[in-house]
């Protein structure tokens, strides 16, 4: 059988999974790669490649690094390469009229999320705000507009309510490489037919922004819990705290839902291990937290350094 010619765009962690799968599947060749350039990264603003250019250099590929996909130099290095399908995920650029009209069978986005539900850019971190009972994948024919294209393929991933964004990230990026190749391949041959989205269903979610991770103690503790997990590890749910005179910034790693009765913001240190503060229903038990400078430490290292000072979780925010 002849091998399906596959150029693959992607950037995101999600995507790793995938790329890997599609080097090893014995139904397609892999023409290419290509990501988003390098970038300054870290406070030392050293140029770090993204996750799948970091891969696809590990896997010996040299990765096309395009600051505009659609420009008329890209669009010619493709047709040389004469690709049958042009693979999206989680690449971060949008692809025009001409490059999505260049392959032979068009092109196909994996998107992080059970269409029309969570079009655009922060699917994964959506389904874990809204504590949504499951999520998934979509493999769908890309058009000109945001995840608008019809559906060739779903594959749902359910949930147990305790995951983090991080790790959900790589699980519905293993979920869409075991099966890529057979999607495609079924593509093709015309085994999936691609069924139009239901547009007055859609839901649209924007990009993440840091100041979204602010916590607000007046919001029931379920949802604040929803916030730790889904802004995990990046912008990382906030709060401030006040000591003596100082304020400074406190980020939640890991948290538990308790019953106890405390106002919002109130502080309860029941014992040298436990830290707990009041939520708008519910309390929080902090397990895990980064002080601001400082390393991840658990709660418990927290309080010995406070040594007995009293500590004040601010309302204010921002």
């Amino acid at each position: 059988m002849e091998r399906l010619k596959t150029y693959f765009l992607g950037s995101g962690e999600i995507a790793v999974p995938v790329l890997k799968a599609c080097m090893s599947a014995p139904e397609l060749e892999l023409v290419g790669v290509g990501t988003q350039p390098d970038r300054a990264a870290g406070r030392r603003g050293r140029m770090s490649p993204t996750p799948v250019g970091r891969s696809a250099a590990e896997l010996g590929l040299t990765p096309d690094k395009p600051e505009n996909v659609n420009a008329p130099e890209f669009l010619d290095h493709l047709r040389t390469l004469a690709p049958d399908v042009v693979l999206v995920i989680s690449f971060g650029q949008l692809l025009r009229a001409d490059l999505l009209e260049l392959p032979r069978c068009g092109c196909v986005n994996i998107h992080a999320s059970l269409l029309p539900r969570y079009r655009g850019a922060s699917p994964i971190v959506q389904a874990l705000l809204n504590r949504d009972p499951e999520t998934g994948v979509c493999f769908m024919r890309m058009e000109k507009g945001l995840d608008t294209g019809a559906v060739y393929r779903t594959l749902k991933y359910p949930l147990r309510g305790d995951e983090y964004a991080d790790a959900l990230e790589t699980a519905l990026g293993e979920l869409a490489g075991r099966q890529v190749a057979e999607t495609l391949v079924g593509i093709v041959a015309g085994k999936y037919v691609p069924v139009e989205q239901d547009n007055a269903a859609a839901t649209v979610c924007r990009k993440i922004r840091k100041e979204d991770a602010w916590i607000d103690w007046c919001r029931p503790a379920l949802e604040l819990a929803a916030m730790v997990r889904a802004y995990h590890p990046w912008p990382g749910a906030r709060c401030r705290v006040r000591r003596g005179e100082s304020e400074a910034v406190l980020t939640l790693r890991r948290v538990e839902v308790v019953a106890a009765e405390l106002a919002p913001g109130e502080v309860a240190i029941p014992d040298r291990r436990t830290l707990l503060v009041g939520c708008g229903e519910g309390a929080l038990r902090l397990l895990e937290i980064t002080p601001e400078s400082s390393r991840a430490m658990d709660a418990s290292a927290y309080l010995n350094g406070l040594r007995g000072e009293r500590i004040e979780f601010l309302l204010r925010q921002g």
